[in-house]
């Protein structure tokens, strides 16, 4: 004979298991969309720039963050937004590009103005490939220099130790739904 704990209604969850549940899965979802954005930055060549200037007012003002692609000197086109690494020691610059002239197969000089400037950049800038801003978000980059503090990452990490160890943790109703799914045989040996 066959003896089982009569099991509880599970159509009723209360509103903290809900909650628990919907806020664990918006954070799985979260995590899937990172790797899934580092894989496609790995696999596309696509990185973050931050402006600290003006000079690409009003298109991307000061404070901005833009996703950029790194692509060979023969793509670059007249009316391209693109960042171009300087000698050791200077920042990169990211200016429009205002004339392109191509040099011998994958090298080009090209000639670039910021649009808040009045004149173009001081000579022409010799490249093998650039980076070409596909699209900005103003005042980004104050949020993504406050996320990279060690004091904000620490905390961050902490944080998500902490839900998955409260994931995780056994709950008080565990050990009576073990109990319910046991069978327990009586005069059987």
């Amino acid at each position: 004979m066959v003896h089982t704990l009569p099991k509880k209604n599970g159509s009723r969850r209360s509103l903290g298991s809900r909650i628990e549940n919907s806020l664990l899965n918006l954070l799985a979802a979260g995590g899937v969309l990172c790797i899934g954005l580092v894989i496609a930055a790995f696999f596309f060549n696509i990185s973050l720039i931050l402006f600290k200037t003006g000079s690409m007012s009003p298109t991307i003002p000061q404070g901005s963050m833009s996703v950029v692609q790194r692509i060979s000197a023969d793509e670059i086109r007249v009316g391209d937004v693109v960042t171009v690494d300087r000698e050791e020691g200077d920042l990169p610059v990211t200016h429009r590009v205002i004339a392109v002239y191509p040099q011998r197969p994958g090298e080009a000089l090209i000639e670039m103005q910021g649009d808040a400037n009045p004149n173009p950049d001081p000579g022409p800038y010799r490249v093998t490939e650039v980076r070409k801003v596909l699209w900005s978000l103003p005042g980004a980059a104050s949020v993504i220099v406050w996320f990279s503090d060690p004091l904000i990452l620490g905390g961050l990490t902490l944080g998500a130790a902490a839900l998955v160890l409260w994931a995780f943790w056994p709950r008080k109703g565990d050990e009576a739904s073990v109990a319910n799914t046991s069978i327990e045989a009586s005069g059987a040996r």
